[in-house]
């Protein structure tokens, strides 16, 4: 089996202030042939999988460029076409090949692209021609489109939000195209497009339940792959919305039949999925009222997993006023205040100004007496089988609350962020994370109580508040009843 395996990715935020180039690639995850790492990466669970298939069925793999940049605002036209083309060159230069695995988002948005992965995948096509089976991995948090869906054979969505199921989709995916090239199987698309915007994470019901349900039909009654496309709810594109997508081998009605009623399923439970979301002062008033154990307090409104800055200061800056103390926050980007710790040295106390740099959503910068606690080179945080660059770290204590600086952009997601940085969680009582969901994998492990909130910021919670102007229409929550003639 001749493969060809490449990835691309970045989630674009359409309505976040930070353009995204090929300098965002760079300082992100940028890896050419012969230079990937020997651990898998979000965006490159088909590369993991075609990689142990070399090892373990005598596979020829040719790897194309890998590469991911941290979610933020549109993409460079140029830098978009160039990073394209890179791979498709690298593809033209592998043919033949029997099949293609393709690692992408599913969100990313250029100047003059509003379907980056669609548009790539159509090339691809074009390349390869009909009859090589194209496989591809998306993020959850993707626009199922028509064009990705025609040039494609199979896609495959992570399950799992926080998403730590990036290779064993990978080794799904490989698996499937496998017997489709073997002749084995014939896989057709089935897609229910549910016309809501919501938002699922399977870390708690009735999602766990239903992505658990879903596991257990897939490799029965010709079901070869069921994915829920929860859709990116920060793009103002044509195609946003929540969708079912089922392959079956060969039985195309029964798949509509199971989309359109897994579809509805999730219609019903539209209220119930998302998790409740607390004012700042209503979840630190949760947070100190405990006598014991953690409170991981998330801030969504902040993640640079969605296009944020990750620098605002409102929830900061209301603990600071209410005097609390014993907790931690983080991260908040700002290389410019590293640097001055990193400066200052550890053990020093100065003034320091920090955060609020970005845009108007990120808040006044903070102006603080701190402490440098600990300063760390290259510092880095794990997210599953991944490990995440967080770049130069400095922790400062300001009045009793450990704050971590990064100086490359990212979200929370494993404890080892703060506990890299000397910061024992355990004798916090209240930890802020800038992440939507992922940090659940790991502060859950610790956490006595998890809570969300819906501070002010780039990604609010209530999706009515976004200005979306090209959404498709009727959609839920705008319309209560799509389906009303």
């Amino acid at each position: 089996m001749r493969c060809f395996t490449a990835s691309l990715g970045t989630e674009t935020n359409t309505f976040s202030p930070m353009l995204t180039s090929r300098q965002s690639f760079l300082e992100d995850f940028y890896a050419p042939p012969g230079q990937h790492p020997d651990r898998p990466t979000l965006c490159t669970g088909p590369l993991w999988a075609a990689r142990r298939r070399a090892a373990t069925k005598g596979w020829t793999v040719i790897e194309g460029t890998c590469s991911f940049a941290q979610p933020a605002g549109v993409l460079v036209r140029r830098d978009y076409e160039e990073l394209r083309d890179e791979i498709l060159e690298q593809l033209k230069a592998a043919m033949p090949v029997d099949i293609v695995l393709m690692g992408l988002h599913g969100a990313m948005v250029a100047d003059g692209y509003d379907d980056c992965e669609g548009d790539i995948l159509a090339r691809i096509r074009q390349i390869v021609g009909p009859d090589v089976p194209i496989g591809c991995e998306l993020d959850p948090h993707c626009h199922l489109t028509k064009q990705r869906l025609e040039a494609a054979d199979v896609i495959i969505c992570f399950k799992e939000f926080p998403h730590t199921d990036f290779v064993e989709r990978g080794e799904e995916l490989a698996d499937i195209i496998e017997a489709m090239a073997l002749g084995k199987v014939k896989p057709v698309a089935s897609v229910y497009d549910c016309r809501m915007i919501n938002s699922f994470p399977t870390s708690r019901q009735p999602m766990r339940g239903f992505v658990d349900r879903i596991m257990a039909m897939e490799g029965k009654d010709g079901i070869l792959s069921i994915s829920v496309a929860h859709c990116f709810p920060y793009a103002d594109v044509p195609e946003l919305g929540t969708k079912v997508l089922v392959y079956t081998d060969g039985r195309k009605a029964d798949g509509d039949a199971l989309a359109e009623k897994l579809g509805r399923e999730l219609w019903d439970l539209r209220d119930e999925v998302r998790p409740p979301f607390l004012t700042i002062d209503a979840a630190l008033d949760k947070g100190v009222a405990r006598n014991q154990g953690l409170v991981v307090i998330a801030d969504p409104a902040d993640n640079a997993g969605g296009g944020a800055a990750s620098d605002s200061t409102y929830v900061l800056r209301r603990m600071m006023e209410r005097g609390i103390t014993d907790a931690a926050l983080g991260p908040v980007w700002d290389p410019i205040a590293v640097r001055m710790c990193f400066n200052a040295g550890e053990g020093t106390r100065f003034k320091l100004r920090f955060g609020g740099k970005i845009a108007p959503t990120s808040g006044d910068p903070i102006d603080a007496e701190v402490t440098v606690t600990k300063l760390v080179r290259n510092a880095t945080q794990t997210f599953g089988k991944a490990l995440s660059q967080v770049g130069d770290a400095a922790a400062i204590d300001v009045g009793g609350i450990a704050v971590v600086l990064i100086d490359n952009r990212t979200q929370a997601l494993g404890t080892d962020l703060f506990t890299n940085l000397g910061i024992d969680l355990g004798q916090r009582r209240i930890c802020v994370v800038k992440s939507t969901n992922h940090f659940y994998a790991s502060f859950g492990k610790v956490a006595e109580e998890v809570l969300y909130m819906d501070a002010p910021g780039p990604l609010p919670r209530d999706f009515l508040r976004l200005p979306y102007t090209r959404i498709p229409r009727p959609i839920w929550p705008f319309d209560a009843d799509p389906w009303a003639a």
